[in-house]
This record gives C-alpha cells, structure tokens and sequence, in this order.
C-alpha cells in the first residue's frame, strides 16, 4: 500500500508492506537516528513523534502514519544538538546508543510539561532504559537543560 507521510518537514510517498513497522519506514527513509533495542516495545530506543506526542515506533505500523506527521531526531537537530551539549556536560552521553530516543522523549517533555518536578520527569522517561549508566548524569543534564529558562521545578524535591 502506498502512505504519505510528512516526514521532517518533507513529504514522502512509499510503498509499505501491511506488516512493516515505522521503525524500519523511517530507517528506510534515511533516518538512522532511530534505533532497534530491546524489539518488545520497552527500550525507549525507537521513539519518535507522531503528529508531535513520543510513541514507540517499533510497535506502530507505517500505515498509521498514513496522512500524518512524524518527527525524528533528524528533524529537530539543533534542539538535540542544544541537550546533547548538557549531556556532554554531565557525562551522561556515555556509548550513544539510547540518547536519540531519550534526546526525543526530553523535547517532547519539555513541550508537554510546564516546570515538572525530579519525580515527573523520572516518570515521563520510564520506559527509557540505558546500559551504560545509572542515570544520575541524564538526570543533571535534563535538570540543567529544562531549568535554562526557568522551566523546571525539578530541583525543588529532588
């Protein structure tokens, strides 16, 4: 079946088998940013934004995204490159691997909460899991990025 998708900005029209999943449509797209982890929807690795909201793309088909906007960390590469900067900072980028998912689930959190506390934002990133780290570093680093502008209440009960 053929979908259009705004893909980035861009319009994209393809051909997708009625299994394949928006992972692997967006990969096939060029957009190596999103990750195949854990394949049991529970990494966090995959996410991208479906007309703007986080959603775990190794368990959307690509036909629900027919008609529809999706968003990867290709296209919101200066934000990303803005928070990757705090986790540079705090060490936390450690091997690489979950940050694209994680960097994803951060701007949309920042877009969705106003002024979340520590334990909102350790409930919003749940499903982000990372092997290289016990999260502390990710935590100071999203803090200090959410808390640039005044944005964050997140070091009030921390």
């Amino acid at each position: 079946m053929e979908i259009q998708v705004t893909l980035n900005g861009k319009t994209v029209r393809a051909e997708v088998r009625p299994d394949e999943l928006l992972l692997d449509f967006v990969r096939k797209q060029g957009c190596l940013s999103v990750k195949r982890g854990c394949e049991t929807s529970n990494c966090g690795l995959c996410t991208v934004w479906l007309d703007g909201k986080p959603v775990l793309s190794c368990s959307v088909p690509a036909a629900r995204a027919d008609g529809r906007a999706v968003t990867t960390l290709e296209g919101v590469k200066e934000e990303a490159e803005a928070f990757g900067r705090y986790l540079a900072g705090e060490g936390a980028e450690q091997c690489g691997f979950c940050s694209p998912g994680l960097i994803m689930n951060v701007l949309a959190m920042e877009r969705e909460l106003s002024s979340p506390s520590a334990e909102e934002i350790r409930e919003y990133l749940a499903g982000n899991l990372c092997r290289c780290t016990g999260y502390m570093g990710q935590m100071r680093a999203i803090e200090k990025y959410l808390n640039r502008k005044g944005g964050c209440a997140c070091g009030e009960n921390s």
